[in-house]
């Protein structure tokens, strides 16, 4: 039976016990969801509780196929009541803390309450399957990749980590949780958005270290031999598309190639201009050259048994590891939307986030209105890492900059803050991509485009007007299901056989083979859940819109104005 560990904050103790019934057949976003809706409903959770107090849990969680061999299957997931945008949040991350919390037969891990004193602490699971807090007092301000290096030279290279930087300790709301990666173990991988970050620094926990199993978790199946059947056409039809795509063959940056070109990059705080050349300069060929002549790597899977294999390493101009896991989102936010089109430049402001631990959509977000009210020039990449450094130091502005793009924008009185309900848009214009734009306004989680990104995976075209509230809402439920299982990008290349899901599902949990199990019990149901926790929040239809500046300003390349009314989107979840 699947374990999971409550550490309570206060007293500063763990326990283990079993996952309990209601949550066994759920993983992911939905565990996340049921979990705290069952602390609402048993009174120990308001909905417009301070995200920061007590009543807020931090859940860290597995996906529902975790600890199988079913390709993309170890995502782990993070959730909360989000200090960034006040609503339900669930972000997830690929690296290796999932499947060593499988291994060692862990389902969840929910840190609840705050601590008595200002002490930082972390949790390490032994080997044994033991699980402590320990002192981490002397590890206050260390960045994520040194931390990761202190923690690998006392435990061994095999442990998994979690872990925030310093904007975490500060309990910055754009704060992320680092996520070490397979191979080498980087700090690349990252649960970003929301601030959990900064949740897990009120929380008191530097990280959550969890070392390789001595005995490992042996899954229970309700019928192993559907479920080997159902994962073995699975896992092969996920490898014969996923590696025909350009996010294997290049990795996501193959993305700007087509959005510099089409009206969907966001060039200087989303102004609605055109930049053409960043998808030479920044995009695929760039990007292959480089790292052909500098020892990096792409088509790298960034957890064990991805066959689709995203992620890369990039390396410097002198060989060195710069960063890795470099995405579409990161380049597009902190190159051409802060007009900086130099990738090696990208490269070290995204290791620089990864280490103090904050998101990089919130990062190139904030730094360009910032930019754009002059505080820093245009273009001007070192003046933007040394934003970052302020981040990691703390100083007036850093405090500001670590609250993510809102902050910024209103300390600064900018008249153009790309947000919704309080969370920044990352990397693609709401005026050429309108069905994202709805996703942006409608999401349940901020503006949020892994909730369902309608550009077109091959074409990089977009939907039509009239049908784009049409591929918002089935995207949303699609992926909100997809979020309790497995990689989005993985599920992209599955998504046409649900019925394959569904027996893995039957497989592993039983009961009948009724697909509604998994496209209504995990998506619809879920989330509407989630929607009716905002509810409870304090949230309305009202807060379902785009910044007014996205329906007024026509993009310059196009001509084009986000024009879905209001009513609309108010009739996008009457299902």
């Amino acid at each position: 039976m699947w374990s999971q560990l409550y550490i309570d904050c206060n007293a500063g103790t763990v326990t283990k016990a079993p996952v309990p019934e209601a949550l066994r057949e759920f993983g992911g976003r939905s565990l996340i969801v049921n979990y705290i809706m069952g602390l609402v409903k048993a009174g120990k959770m308001d909905p417009k509780c301070d995200p920061f107090g007590p009543q807020n849990p931090l859940i860290f969680c597995t996906g529902v196929f975790a600890g199988t061999n079913f390709s993309t299957g170890h995502r782990l997931s993070v959730g909360c009541k989000s200090p960034l945008t006040g609503t339900i949040k669930e972000s997830s991350s690929g690296g290796m803390v999932a499947k060593m919390m499988a291994d060692q037969g862990i389902k969840m891990i929910v840190a609840a309450g705050v601590p008595a004193d200002d002490k930082l602490k972390y949790l390490y699971i032994g080997k044994d399957g033991s699980a402590q807090l320990l002192d981490a007092e002397e590890y206050r301000g260390m960045g994520n990749y040194e931390f990761g290096d202190v923690m690998r030279e006392k435990y061994g290279k095999d442990v998994a980590i979690a872990s925030i930087g310093p904007a975490g300790e500060n309990k910055y709301k754009a704060a992320s949780i680092q996520i070490s990666e397979f191979g080498e173990g980087y700090p690349s991988r990252a649960a970003a958005r929301g601030g959990v970050g900064a949740l897990m620094g009120t929380k008191g926990l530097k990280a959550i270290v969890v070392d390789k199993p001595d005995n490992k978790y042996k899954v229970e199946y309700a019928n192993e031999e559907l479920f080997k059947e159902a994962v073995k056409e699975t896992n092969k039809l996920m490898m014969e598309n996923g590696q025909k795509s350009h996010y294997h063959k290049v990795g996501t940056i193959s993305i700007i190639d087509g959005t510099s070109r089409n009206g969907i990059l966001p060039v200087r705080n989303f102004s609605g201009d055109m930049m053409f050349d960043a998808g030479e300069k920044l995009g695929s060929a760039t990007f292959l050259a480089n790292n052909a002549k500098r020892g990096g790597c792409n088509g790298k899977a960034c957890q064990p048994g991805c066959v689709v294999q995203c992620s890369n390493v990039y390396n410097d101009e002198n060989g060195n590891y710069l960063t890795s896991g470099f995405e579409y989102e990161t380049v597009a936010l902190l190159g051409p939307n802060c007009d900086i089109t130099d990738l090696d430049k990208v490269a070290m402001m995204d290791r620089m986030c990864d280490d103090i631990g904050v998101d990089t959509i919130e990062m190139g977000d904030a730094i360009a209105v910032a930019m754009e009210e002059g505080k820093i020039a245009w273009g001007d990449a070192d003046a933007a890492m040394a934003l970052l450094e302020e981040v990691r130091r703390g100083t007036e502005f850093g405090k500001i900059l670590g609250d993510g793009c809102e902050a910024v924008g209103l300390a600064l009185n900018a008249k153009r803050i790309p947000v919704v309900k309080h969370q920044s848009l990352s990397g693609y214009d709401p005026r050429n991509t309108k069905g994202t734009g709805i996703t942006y306004a409608t999401s349940t989680q901020g503006a949020d485009h892994t909730a369902a990104c309608t550009v077109g995976y091959t074409t990089f075209g977009d939907y039509p007007r009239d049908t784009a509230l049409y591929v918002s809402n089935k995207l949303q439920v699609a992926i909100t299901f997809s979020d309790s299982m497995m990689c989005l990008f993985a599920f992209s290349q599955v998504s046409s056989r649900i019925d394959l899901l569904l027996k893995m599902y039957v497989g592993m949990y039983g009961g009948e083979m009724d697909i509604s199990r998994v496209t209504a019990g995990l998506g619809v149901k879920i989330l509407l859940t989630e929607r009716a926790f905002n509810q409870m929040a304090g949230f309305t239809d009202a807060d379902d819109d785009l910044p007014e500046f996205f329906r007024t300003e026509r993009h310059q390349g196009t001509g084009e104005v986000f024009d879905i009314g209001k009513l609309e989107m108010e009739t996008i979840f009457k299902f």
